[in-house]
């Protein structure tokens, strides 16, 4: 072999290198997840919230790549628009191979798996506000839509070089883009869904509770984690400088958010509160993506804790309006993420609020209608909700036939009729 490396060759397999690892960051986030909502939720359905997670990521993926990659980036003839489309598949030619694709920062394939990595987030984050109540047949038919078509349509008008990038709007790595699309999706399911049974009973011994914070906690700090390939990737490139920046700023917003939200339970509840503090490094983190890159370390810091502040409101206004989402998804990923996205518009001087509000309201409403409709179709024909009994029992046992702890007894989970039976 005679070829010579050229030091433009060196750098896009070092760009590609980076990329890459960037993308495996962002799927050891869906592991994240795994364990953040199923140490949220109640042991007898940990088993159905790990089989979705699982199934979720899989299923995204495969329609990502059958139709939303090509939905969002539908090329360079769209750009400016407001639908574009390249075709069914993902495929490439030799130039995708090469420094010519993407100005010599990633290949082809490299460029559909960063992406279909986020694509599939959207479609978890609705995954812990439905939980413990959903039919999951139902619910992977809704995440197959939406990963499919919704959250590349969005994408679309923003990265895909679409009708929102010529309005000045900006979301580095997904505040709006991502997180929002979910967080919208995420508060029409649990409306829909309703509450989980005794959830709000007058009795507070009857709610449901939370088996594992460990596990949550596990999956907060793998999310954290992830977090570096999600906002450090989304530079698109190994640029030293910008990637240094955007993990820089993302660390400090979400250890600030995790100081508001506790500190501020402390002070309400009069007790340190660990799920509060833990949604509030995820609050953090959401609030910086849209920013990470062009936000001040000081301003980071701001946007960090105010969206640890935000989501713990928001967490009680969710309550007194009687919505229960298991997790808070809709108070971390969609408040918390609209507000990340105003404040680029407020602390930025080259990014003007304007644009910001246009591209807020423009996702709003498109997500608020198609989750609306997929989930009405759904709640309509198949139905959406389990059935009280294998809700009661536990999804482990309704949906799957499996215990997540086998012959371990869970306090609060058996009943005597359980024990009785063994």
């Amino acid at each position: 072999m005679n070829e010579t490396l050229t030091a433009a060759d060196a750098v896009f397999w070092i760009n590609n290198v980076w990329m890459l690892v960037a993308a495996f960051l962002v799927f050891v986030m869906h592991l994240g997840f795994a364990c953040l909502e199923a140490g949220l939720g109640q042991a007898k359905n940990t088993v159905n919230i790990l089989f979705k997670n699982v199934l979720v990521l899989s299923l995204g993926l495969l329609t990502y790549a059958a139709v939303g990659f090509s939905l969002m980036y539908p090329g360079a003839a769209y750009e400016g628009g407001f639908f574009g489309f390249a075709g069914f598949g993902i495929g490439t030619d030799a130039g995708g191979l090469t420094i010519a694709y993407a100005d010599g920062h990633y290949t082809y394939w490299t460029d559909f798996l960063f992406q279909g990595m986020f694509a599939a987030t959207a479609a978890t984050i609705v995954s812990g506000a439905v939980a413990e109540r959903v039919r999951l047949s139902s619910f992977l038919v809704f995440a197959a839509i939406y990963v499919a078509v919704v959250y590349p349509m969005v994408g679309m008008w923003h990265w895909g070089g679409g009708w929102l990038a010529e309005a000045g709007f900006h979301d580095f790595a997904g505040s709006t883009i991502v997180h929002s699309v979910g967080g919208w999706a995420a508060l029409v399911g649990a409306i829909a869904l309703g509450p989980r049974a005794d959830r709000f009973d007058a009795d507070p011994r009857k709610h449901p509770r939370m088996h594992s914070l460990p596990l949550a906690a596990i999956g907060v700090m793998l999310l954290w984690f992830g977090w570096y390939g999600f906002n450090g990737g989304s530079v698109l490139s190994a640029e030293p400088a910008a990637i240094s920046y955007a993990v820089v700023t993302t660390t400090l917003a979400a250890a600030a958010g995790v100081m508001s939200a506790a500190l501020a339970s402390w002070g309400v509840l009069h007790k340190p509160d660990l799920s509060m503090a833990l949604n509030g490094a995820l609050a953090g983190l959401v609030a910086v993506t849209a920013g990470a890159d062009v936000l001040s370390p000081l301003a980071a810091v701001g946007v960090g804790a105010v969206g640890g502040l935000l989501s713990m409101a928001a967490t009680a206004a969710l309550l007194k309006l009687r919505i229960d989402d298991p997790v808070g998804a809709v108070p971390v990923h969609l408040v918390s993420g609209l507000w990340g996205t105003l404040a680029v518009g407020l602390l930025v001087p080259e990014v003007a609020l304007s644009s910001q509000l246009l591209g807020i309201f423009a996702v709003a409403a498109f997500c608020l209608s198609t989750s609306a409709v997929l989930f009405g179709v759904l709640k309509a024909t198949v139905g959406l909700r389990v059935s009280l009994e294998d809700e009661l029992e536990g999804l482990d046992v309704g949906e799957h036939g499996q215990e997540a702890y086998g012959d371990f007894l869970i306090l609060g989970a058996a009943t005597p009729a359980a024990m009785a039976a063994k």
